[in-house]
Formats: C-alpha cells, structure tokens, sequence
C-alpha cells in the first residue's frame, strides 16, 4: 500500500492475472486454448496501458500541484523575509531617533539644571527669595557721646565692603537689602524704604564663611570706615555666623516715568527755594 501506483501495477499486475487464469485452468480440467490467451494478454496489455496512463497523469498532475505549491510557499517566504527586513530597518531607525532623542533630552536637563541654578542665585543676590547659610554679622553703633551719629553714606561703606567680600545676601536691621532698596537720612534717623531705623545698625550678610570675613577688612570702604570710627568714636563688632535666614524682601514694581511725567515734578531747588 506504500508503493506507489505505477510501480505497483508493473510489479504485481501481470503476474497476478496469469496465476489466477492458470489456476483456474487446472481446477476446471480444460487444456488452455490457443486463442484465449492471446485476447486475453491484449485486454491485459490494454488495462496495464490505461492504468499506467492513468498513474502518468496523476503523477505529472502531482508533480504540478507540489510545484506549485513549493512555489507558493517560496513566496511567501519570501514576502515575509522582506517585510522582516523591512520592521528590522524601521526598528534601527526608531533606536536611533530614540538615541538622538535622549542625547536632546540630556542637552535640556544640563540647561535646565544649570538654568535652575542660575535663577537661584539671581533670586539670592537681587533678594526675591529666602535665603539660609552661613556668613558674618556686623553691629555699627553711634559714639557714646552721640555727637557724631552713623549715617546712610556710612552705612553704604559697610555694605559695598560685604558686597565686595563676596556677600550673596544681605539685609539691614532685619531688611532684606536689593537694588531698589532705598536708604536714605531723614532727620537724626537713616530710613530704608520710608521706614525709619535707629542706631545700633546690624548688617547680615551670607556667603563663605572661610573668606568672608577677611576678604572684608581687605577692602578699601572698610579702610575708610574704619578711618571714620577713629574720628567720630564709632564703634563696630563683627562675628561670624554658622547659619543664619535672611527674609526675602517686598516685593516692589518698577514705574516707567515719562518726559512728560518728569517735567510736571517740581524741580528740587525750586523746592528748596520755596521752602
């Protein structure tokens, strides 16, 4: 039952139609004629012909259907090597704008960190946020015989010193000090921001507390105030300090004045001579 068609019928076929006529011969007693046989081998010959026919076209008809198949799953496989290829090389180009886009990504952290950093710092040194750290303290006091009384021009020496120390940060009597800070004398009293302050006068100021301190006496506005506290008896004491906050200061809007703004304002001798 394994072999095939055609190899089955020229093995087995013939041989088997001759036993069985014989066979049938010898059973029935009858001397095999002379004219039987050969009908009977041209029937045979005919069969075998129509059978193996037959297996010829079923085989070559066979050998089509699994070229045709080989062919089919030829392509197929095929296709499927290209479109494998084909997601392959989209995948590399996806890890690279993923590679590309994560370089971008570590490009903007930097900035953003260093950005960060650099607002920080602005907002310590123009005074629009608390700060804490580390720094000295200054107390200036008027002479005991109060004749000479500290005023803001003095005060400025003491503070470009602590700026010039490399203070990050600073206020006076608790007033957080920035580039519109107003300090100015009204009366026997020193005003910051129209509110007045009295004597003694304590300066804060936060920066590095292995410099500070010396980078301070080093500057020339030192220099000149300590001339004055010679001269007029004043008096200063100086520490350093482990840790300390600063307040951050009001908040303040700056006003645009105009030309025409400027000359409705009366002029400062004008006042004066009215006065």
């Amino acid at each position: 039952m394994t072999l095939p068609l055609l190899t089955l019928i020229t093995q087995q076929s013939l041989d088997e139609d001759y036993v069985l006529a014989a066979e049938r011969r010898v059973l029935g007693g009858q001397a095999p004629s002379k004219g039987r046989p050969q009908v009977i081998a041209v029937v045979v010959i005919m069969l075998f012909g129509i059978l193996v026919t037959t297996a010829a076209v079923q085989t070559s008809r066979n050998a089509d259907i699994n070229d045709a198949s080989q062919n089919t799953l030829i392509a197929r496989i095929e296709n499927q090597r290209d479109h494998l290829s084909s997601l392959q090389e989209r995948a590399a180009a996806v890890r690279a704008e993923n590679n590309e886009l994560e370089d971008d990504l570590a490009e903007v952290s930097a900035e953003q960190q260093s950005t960060t950093s650099a607002l920080r710092r602005l907002q310590a040194r123009t005074g629009f946020v608390a700060v804490t750290g580390p720094g000295v303290r200054l107390v200036a006091n008027d002479a005991q015989s109060a004749v000479e009384r500290i005023r803001k021009d003095d005060l400025f020496l003491l503070i470009n010193a602590l700026w010039a120390a490399g203070a990050e940060a600073a206020t006076l009597n608790g007033r957080r000090l920035t580039v519109l800070t107003s300090i100015n004398n009204s009366g026997g009293a020193i005003n910051i921001d129209l509110t007045p302050i009295r004597a003694p006068y304590t300066l804060q100021a936060i920066g590095d507390p292995r410099t500070l301190q010396a980078n301070l006496v080093e500057t020339s506005t030192f220099d000149e105030f300590t001339v004055l506290m010679s001269q007029y008896g004043f008096t200063l004491e100086m520490e350093d300090v482990e840790s300390f906050t600063l307040p951050a200061a009001p908040s303040k809007r700056l006003v645009a004045v105009t030309e025409a703004d400027a000359a409705e304002r009366p002029n400062r001798k004008d006042e004066e001579n009215s006065s």
